[in-house]
């Protein structure tokens, strides 16, 4: 069996912090993407700049995010990532919630 990623494409994103994208999808998916930990090469290194790496935008075309010198990210991955941190929020979320027993 074959895994295959999701197509969907990226409506809107958001600077939510430094190399933190949320991330809103065409399906109403929406997450916060962390990139802090990601190294920038070759046409991504101009990302290793914070203020740079906030001049990102929707490429309608491509139904992805990109940079002003066309680096642009596939979405699938980015999805994927978006829904892990949307599930990772609503589980602390839940935590957050339940009071403690008192005595």
């Amino acid at each position: 069996m074959m895994f295959v990623e999701e197509l969907v494409d990226i409506t809107k994103v958001e600077v939510v912090g430094d190399y933190l994208l949320r991330l809103t999808f065409a399906d109403g998916t929406a997450g916060v993407v962390d990139f802090a930990a990601r190294r920038w090469r070759g046409v991504f290194e101009p990302l290793k700049d914070p203020a740079y790496f906030a001049r990102v935008a929707v490429d309608p075309e491509a139904g992805t995010i990109s940079w002003p010198n066309g680096a642009d990210m596939a979405p699938e991955p980015l999805y994927a990532e978006a829904r892990q941190s949307r599930r990772v929020a609503h589980a602390a979320a839940g935590s957050r919630s339940r009071t403690p027993l008192s005595a």
